[in-house]
C-alpha cells in the first residue's frame, strides 16, 4: 500500500507539473506589436470595445454585415487589431474572440454570443488565421445555417470538417513563403471546401505577417513587408464581405 501510494503521489506530481507548464506555455501568447496595441485605440473613423471582445464598428455608419474571427494558436487576440480595423473602416463590423488558452479548439463555438449579441447584423462571415481558421472552419460545419461567409487566413478545415457541398461563399488566403500552413497544404485541401471558393496566394506572404506579432518558430521567411501582406489579406476578406450582401 505505501508503494502504490507513493507512485500514485508521483503521478498527481507529474500531472500538476504539467498542467502548470501547459498553462504558462499558452498564457504565454506571441505578440502584440506595438502597431497593434495602437489600433485598439478609437477615433473618429472607428469604435473600438475591448470587452467582452475586441469590437471594430465605422464610427459614422450602421453595418449590416458582420465579421466574427478566431485568432491564430496561441496569439494575442490584440495581434489581428490592425486588420480588424482597416475592415472596419470599410463600413463592416468586426469581432475578435479571445479564446481560453489562447486556443481556439477550447472554444469552437465562441461565434454563437457574438451572434446573439448583435441582432442588428443581417448576414455574418466568420474567419481566422491558422488553428482560428480551422475552428471557424468547424463552426461553420456544426452550425450551417449560423453564417454567410467563410474567410481563411493561413488556415483550413480539418478533414472530417469537409464543406465541399456547402453553398458558402468563402475565401483562402495564404503566403506561397508560408512555413507553418504552406500551399502545398492549402492545395490538398481545397477538396474541403465549396467548389466556388476564391483563393488569393499572397507572393512572399508568411504565416505570421498575417497578424501582427513579430517572427514565428517553423515559419517561412517574407520577401514583402507585412503591411503589403496585411492590406492584399483585407482586400480579400472585404471582397468576401461585400458578396454577402449581394
Amino acid at each position: 500500500m505505501r508503494i502504490l501510494k507513493r507512485v500514485l503521489l508521483i503521478l498527481l506530481i507529474v500531472l500538476l507539473v504539467a498542467v502548470a507548464g501547459f498553462t504558462a506555455w499558452a498564457y504565454t501568447p506571441l505578440g502584440p506589436l506595438p502597431e497593434a496595441v495602437a489600433a485598439l485605440q478609437p477615433d473618429a473613423a472607428v469604435q473600438v470595445a475591448t470587452s467582452p471582445w475586441l469590437t471594430f464598428a465605422p464610427a459614422n455608419s450602421q453595418p449590416t454585415t458582420g465579421f466574427i474571427f478566431y485568432p491564430g494558436g496561441r496569439v494575442d487576440a490584440r495581434s489581428y487589431a490592425p486588420a480588424a480595423r482597416a475592415i472596419a473602416e470599410r463600413g463592416y463590423l468586426v469581432v475578435i474572440t479571445p479564446v481560453p488558452f489562447n486556443l481556439a479548439v477550447f472554444k469552437p463555438a465562441a461565434a454563437d454570443a457574438v451572434i446573439a449579441a448583435h441582432p442588428e447584423i443581417e448576414q455574418w462571415a466568420i474567419g481566422g488565421h491558422s488553428l482560428g481558421g480551422a475552428m471557424a472552419a468547424n463552426y461553420v460545419y456544426t452550425h450551417p445555417n449560423a453564417v454567410q461567409g467563410l474567410a481563411l487566413w493561413a488556415a483550413y478545415p480539418a478533414g472530417n470538417n469537409s464543406l465541399a457541398d456547402r453553398q458558402l461563399p468563402s475565401v483562402s488566403i495564404y503566403g506561397t513563403s508560408d512555413g507553418l500552413a504552406s500551399q502545398f497544404e492549402v492545395g490538398a485541401t481545397r477538396t474541403l471546401l465549396p467548389a466556388d471558393t476564391r483563393y488569393l496566394a499572397i507572393a512572399g506572404g508568411n504565416h505570421a505577417q498575417m497578424g501582427w506579432y513579430g517572427p514565428q518558430g517553423g515559419d517561412g521567411v517574407a520577401s514583402i513587408s507585412r503591411e503589403a501582406q496585411q492590406a492584399q489579406v483585407v482586400d480579400a476578406t472585404v471582397a468576401l464581405l461585400a458578396r454577402l450582401g449581394q
